[in-house]
């Protein structure tokens, strides 16, 4: 079975922010750090080095695979601030509407920029994102 690519490092996530070329982009990623930081009660780890993910859990799927993940995280990357919501985005309908311009994936949520966003409807999807993500995994 093969290993999967991306784990926590040792890297330094203020050495990484800081390397984000766009102040802005840079600044919002920090906001991002805080509001997860919260959230987890937890300190960021780099996964790979490209994510900053916070806390972690054990999964197993029906196939045998298994590994660790992060319970919540983000990346900074060249188009997007990418959000990993690890339960994915169902009964957040009503956040999402009050979000402000985004995008979804499966278990990714794509931001331009915080000024974009209704930051307490941003804070208490990663809130209740974070409660059930440690609910089903504990």
């Amino acid at each position: 079975m093969a290993e999967l690519k991306t784990r926590p490092t040792d890297g330094s996530v203020e050495a990484f922010l800081n390397r984000i070329p766009d102040e802005t982009k840079r600044r919002d990623a920090f906001t991002v750090l805080e509001l997860m930081r919260q959230a987890t009660q937890e300190e960021p780890v780099m996964w790979g080095d490209s994510i900053v993910g916070f806390g972690s859990y054990h999964y197993k799927y029906a196939s045998g695979r298994e590994g660790d993940w992060f319970l919540i995280g983000f990346s900074p990357r060249k188009q997007n601030l990418t959000l990993y919501i690890m339960d994915g985005f169902d009964g957040y309908d009503e956040l999402l509407q009050a979000l402000g311009k985004h995008r979804t994936g499966k278990s990714c949520l794509y931001l331009k920029r915080l000024a974009q966003i209704h930051l307490p409807a941003l804070e208490e999807l990663i809130q209740r994102s974070v409660q059930h993500m440690v609910e089903i995994h504990t």
